[in-house]
């Protein structure tokens, strides 16, 4: 048992001491007390002090009492950009349970991440820069854009004395695609098998190499591709492939206008093909001939930017094209050859981009954003071919297309797109090429979705090379490949949507669609005399996306059923694809 002694218990010590030296002794004690109580209160104050000025960033950040405003508040107040953190996450979420096992552990750990340099190289704003909501949406839209990230999210996470901190939180897809596919359509098969990585080193470089067949030909093909070299937005990119056929090679160096309020781009671009083209009538070959081509094009444009919700730009360029066609002996020869021509075309470019676009989901994807372009969009552009300069003729070159878009009853969107090109001469228009199209889409709640699109095409004074073509590969779902051919082409599709909510080993997105096609090819030398008319069908199918690789393409399986059949087509069409939307 321990006893305290109380105050009174001490007694005087017997060392030699005097009265006045103890008492110097006790007031020097009380004297480095008072000191040091004062000391810890100061430090104390300095630790309370700081403590107040670091809680409301902090609660801000730890999602306490004090929500960080939103964007378009915080924009609204002027607020000025300050730190901006960028979260490049792994494939999956191991947080999440769903996500937390063996096989999605390794993958992680396979996995180089992109890095954060890549991420931070793609955004429009910077640190001290004003809030600007409109450049933060585009960004968002540019990083979406990159095969090798899976989700994009862009939020404020503190705000203090007018500065906002903004974290950038991306997902990686798998970029490693070895992969071996085979699809059917038409009554034709196809294969494929490919080596590609899209993401080298969480660099954002793209390399491949492919081996491919299908009805027109069989080889390999090698590319290699970066949208940020030079540590800015030019974009290199070679392609080389060899072919049964022939081979081709394509280099672009292109620095373009990547955001609306991009100032000037340049660019140069050179390809050049060797293949055997083909004539079709009713699904069968009637010619072939082989075609050699090279192409080359240099430019550079400048703009004011986006002024009042418009971006102009202005380019001016020079393009080469030079087609040259062989009869190959051994392959049969067809009725008509196209003529060889060579086009040498200085040229003027306009374009108009307005500024509305849309986020949607379930629309061409499942469970994914999108944006859809509803602003007015068009690109006109006219060159003059000249024999001076080592054309074969002298002809005007045009080509123009636009674009609309409209949101109506809600979330209802109607897209429209109109196309034009050709050649124009001393003896009139030629090669003439045009077409209209629309595509609308209609939600019938979270999980079903009416859709609807028509086209129309059309080619004036073309040769044999100009075919408009119609089938189980081209629309027509229920027909052979290419079975009807002409000058003229409409077709419309109904499809009845619907996206479901199974997300099958967190791995794959799955919807069905019920559809009705109905179109006809018809004009010129080579059109189906067999089955001329108007053609229709019905069918369904699943569509499966496969959600967390960099292709994100949508597997097509189905089975459809010609309305219109003559002897010699089956009675049902199974058609196996890819595509990059629903």
């Amino acid at each position: 048992m321990i006893h305290l002694k109380q105050p009174g218990d001490f007694k005087r010590s017997t060392c030699p001491r005097d009265d006045r030296h103890r008492d110097s002794s006790i007031a020097q004690g009380k004297t480095a007390r008072t000191a040091a109580i004062r000391s810890i209160r100061w430090l104390g104050s300095i630790c309370f002090a700081l403590a107040l000025s670091i809680a409301p960033a902090a609660a801000q950040q730890a999602g306490g009492n004090t929500p960080v405003p939103s964007f378009q508040e915080l924009e609204t107040t002027g607020a000025v950009i300050g730190v901006i953190r960028i979260d490049n996450q792994d494939i999956f979420d191991l947080d999440d349970p769903r996500e937390n096992n063996a096989l999605f552990r390794l993958a992680n750990t396979l996995h180089i991440r992109t890095r954060p340099g890549v991420v931070r190289r793609a955004l429009l704003f910077k640190s001290g820069e004003p809030l600007s909501v409109r450049l933060i949406e585009e960004s968002e839209r540019i990083l979406r854009s990159n095969h090798y990230l899976y989700d994009v999210r862009i939020r404020p996470v503190a705000y203090h004395d007018g500065i906002v901190d903004i974290e950038v939180t991306t997902r990686d897809t798998w970029t490693l695609d070895p992969g071996f596919s085979l699809s059917r359509q038409g009554g034709v098969n196809s294969s494929k098998l490919t080596l590609n990585e899209y993401n080298l080193l969480g660099t954002g470089i793209s390399l491949g190499v492919k081996r491919s067949s299908d009805v027109d030909r069989t080889g390999k093909e090698f590319s290699i591709s970066h949208n940020h070299a030079f540590g800015g937005w030019t974009t290199v990119e070679y392609q080389h492939g060899t072919f049964d056929d022939g081979t081709r090679d394509a280099f672009r160096l292109d620095r373009p206008f990547y955001a609306l309020d991009s100032r000037w781009a340049a660019g140069v671009s050179a390809s050049t093909n060797e293949r055997i083209d083909s004539i079709y009538s009713g699904g069968s070959v009637l010619g072939q001939y082989r075609h050699k081509s090279d192409a080359g094009e240099a430019y550079g444009g400048l703009s004011r930017g986006l002024v009042d919700g418009w971006t102009q730009r202005y380019s001016l360029g020079v393009q080469y094209q030079k087609d040259a066609y062989l009869i190959d002996p051994g392959l049969p020869v067809p009725s008509q050859m196209p003529t060889d021509l060579t086009l040498v075309a200085p040229f003027i470019r306009y374009e108009v981009v307005e500024d509305d676009f849309r986020k949607v989901k379930n629309r061409d994807r499942i469970e994914r954003a999108e944006y859809f372009a509803l602003g007015f969009n068009s690109r006109l552009q006219l060159g003059r071919a000249m024999t001076g300069l080592g054309s074969t003729r002298d002809l005007w070159i045009y080509s123009a297309i636009a674009s609309d878009g409209f949101a109506f009853a809600g979330d209802h969107n109607l897209l429209t797109s109109a196309y034009a090109s050709g050649e124009y001469g001393s003896g009139g228009g030629e090669h003439q090429f045009a077409g209209i199209g629309a595509k609308y889409y209609h939600p019938q709640g979270r999980h079903r979705l009416f859709f609807a699109s028509i086209s129309a095409d059309t080619v004036a004074n073309g040769n044999a090379a100009d075919q408009l073509l119609l089938g189980g590969d081209s629309g027509l779902r229920g027909y052979p490949l290419r079975y009807q051919t002409g000058t003229h082409r409409a077709l419309l599709s109904l499809e009845q949507r619907a996206y479901s909510d199974w997300y099958p080993f967190r791995l794959f997105r799955v919807g069905g669609a019920v559809f009705f096609d109905y179109g006809r090819a018809w004009g010129g030398v080579n059109q189906n005399t067999a089955n001329p008319g108007w053609l229709g069908d019905v069918g369904f199918g699943l569509r499966i996306l496969n959600d967390r690789t960099a292709t994100g393409r949508v597997i097509h399986i189905d089975l459809a059923f010609p309305l219109n059949a003559e002897p010699g087509i089956k009675s049902r069409q199974f058609l196996i694809k890819t595509r990059a939307s629903f």
